[in-house]
């Protein structure tokens, strides 16, 4: 079993007894250099009466086990509090022995209804999308991967009918279905017509409406306590909003189909198990607020639970305030084209081999400003060309610069390997751990490989809230914006001052030369092909490794040299 935070936060808590919690986990470096985990001292003495901790309890910490609880190295008061570290070497061989279970979400604690998502800015057209719908359309894109990884059913509404929509969205890398047959809206319209209002005013009804219906009464009894606006009290009713209800009453009774794949839901089949999520920019909301309200009045078996996450306005410094979505991607996406330009020294934009990369490239720079803000605050984009440089460490092309990175040094090892520059990686359980003694290392595994399970359960913890009294809704998609950037400053920080690729001694002795074009340098790592191995520093000799046993290998004689983080993001010609 995959050892837990949270599940080694609950065993530190009870161990001190009857009490609401107190251990934290650290997560600056400065502190992990003497601590992993913190009960502080004010705590404490809140919980014991005095500056003493029973001996009992803290030889009750020291000798915590249990599932997903890692190992304590020792536990002692300081000025701070009552300061816990791990026994580290063991932590790293558990969690790089078995690293796939890392990179899977953990599982939900609670039941999770089925789950129609609905983000009304899809049913017009690119060319009307604004900057806050575009925002609506992301946020949405993002939430239903983020539940599905988790094996929530998610039905995606409205399909996509506008013709030039689909092609949008794939250059989004958003996926979302597209044109399907038009819901039977026969049952809706009748109840309609029977709901409708006098139509004293029909001759001011705009075309093909139907009419007005009054949602009043309804507000009165379930909106206002909900939080409906009190302003809400008609609804005019047309066959494009009545093809839009069936399409959600069908996507409900779809979802029951989910069950015999194994998808999550909750244990009942009935209207109480979906949960229907709109999300919508803040322009769009009172009128959704209608379309609630409407949707019970005509549909006696619509599911009770209906919320809304709103996304907050989009702000762009130095932009009209007309500027649409594909206006938004085509600026940048020649920003990107141009920064490259400047690099490579020529245009390459009109380069076939460059056109994917530059596409990729603009869609992970727009994603990552509308996700890195939490979507119910404003969100202020900066449109200069200098907020999509490397050399920030707040942006997404920072996170893709260092994600290059990465992917040059392990497609760098396993080239150098095959031409025999560095012997095969040996079995990750053969390894010494006890060798990896630098901060950053730990930095790395504590911060970024041990919680990101807890990071994906969160982000996945959605429908928790809308379990919760009232209409509005919450999402933290800024979460993994947040993890993404500090894990690339503490990778960046780490590179900078450990070599990763070398040439041993080992190497040297066997060819009985230097290898051309190399330096000499201080000992190095060596990055196997894995995203958790690149945490290991290579100090293992391969003959120990074939007996079973890892021990340290000769100091390093040369250095390869590794390609620049850019050159991943090149294309290979033949």
């Amino acid at each position: 079993m995959r050892i837990g935070v949270e599940e080694t936060l609950g065993a530190l808590n009870s161990a001190l007894g009857a009490g609401g919690p107190v251990w934290f986990k650290e997560t600056h470096s400065r502190h992990l250099r003497a601590r992993d985990f913190l009960a502080p001292r004010r705590a404490l003495q809140a919980r014991f009466g005095g500056d003493q901790v029973p001996e009992g309890v803290v030889h009750a910490i020291v000798g915590l086990q249990g599932p997903g609880v890692a190992p304590v190295q020792r536990c002692a008061p300081t000025p701070a509090g009552l300061a816990l570290q791990l026994q580290r070497s063991a932590v790293f061989e558990r969690v790089l022995c078995s690293v796939a279970a890392y990179i899977e979400p953990a599982a939900l604690t609670t039941p999770t209804p089925r789950v129609v998502l609905h983000c009304p800015a899809l049913r017009g057209s690119p060319s009307a999308l604004r900057l806050s719908q575009l925002r609506a359309v992301l946020v949405a894109d993002h939430l239903a991967r983020v539940l599905q990884a988790h094996r929530v059913s998610v039905r995606r509404v409205p399909a996509v009918r506008d013709p030039h929509m689909p092609t949008f969205l794939q250059q989004l890398r958003v996926d979302w279905p597209a044109v399907s047959e038009k819901a039977t809206t026969e049952a809706l319209r009748n109840r309609t017509i029977a709901e409708l209002s006098p139509a004293r005013d029909a001759g001011a009804l705009p075309p093909d409406t139907l009419g007005r219906v009054c949602l009043k009464e309804l507000m009165e009894e379930r909106g206002r306590t909900a939080g409906y606006d009190p302003n809400v009290d008609s609804c005019l009713v047309s066959e494009d909003l009545l093809s839009l209800l069936a399409e959600l009453q069908e996507a409900v009774q779809a979802g029951a189909e989910d069950s015999s794949l194994g998808l999550a839901a909750a244990p009942d089949a009935g209207a109480g198990s979906y949960m229907v999520l709109h999300v919508v920019s803040c322009e769009e909301e009172f009128q959704q607020q209608k379309l609630d309200l409407l949707w019970w009045k005509l549909d006696h078996q619509a599911p009770l639970r209906q919320k809304h996450l709103v996304c907050g306005p989009v702000k762009a410094a130095g932009a009209p305030s007309t500027l649409t979505a594909p206006e938004y991607y085509d600026l940048r996406h020649a920003q990107v084209c141009k920064a490259s330009a400047v690099k490579h020294g020529r245009d390459l934009e009109q380069d076939p081999a460059w056109t994917e990369i530059f596409s990729v490239l603009s869609v992970a720079t727009i994603k990552f400003e509308m996700l890195s803000t939490a979507p119910q605050s404003q969100l202020l984009l900066a449109l200069a060309d200098s907020s999509i440089s490397t050399k920030g460490s707040k942006s997404g092309t920072f996170v893709m610069y260092n994600c290059a990175r990465l992917a040059t040094l392990f497609e760098g090892y396993k080239c150098s390997v095959e031409q025999g520059l560095y012997p095969t990686f040996p079995p990750v359980s053969s390894l010494d751990f006890s060798l990896l003694r630098e901060e950053g290392e730990w930095l790395l595994l504590f911060n970024s490989i041990l919680p990101f399970p807890d990071l994906l359960r969160q982000t996945a913890a959605l429908t928790q809230t809308c379990t919760a009294p009232g209409l509005q809704a919450t999402a933290r998609t800024e979460m993994v914006c947040k993890f993404l950037v500090q894990l690339s400053m503490d990778f960046s920080s780490y590179y900078n001052r450990v070599h990763i690729l070398g040439v041993s001694a080992w190497q040297k002795g066997r060819w009985g030369r230097e290898v051309p074009g190399k330096q000499r340098m201080r000992p190095a790592a060596s990055s196997p092909p894995g995203a958790a191995a690149a945490l290991v520093r290579s100090d293992v000799c391969p003959s120990a490794a074939s007996e079973g046993r890892a021990r340290s290998a000769p100091h390093w004689a040369g250095h390869a040299g590794s390609p620049s983080a850019e050159s991943h993001l090149r294309p290979q010609r033949p």
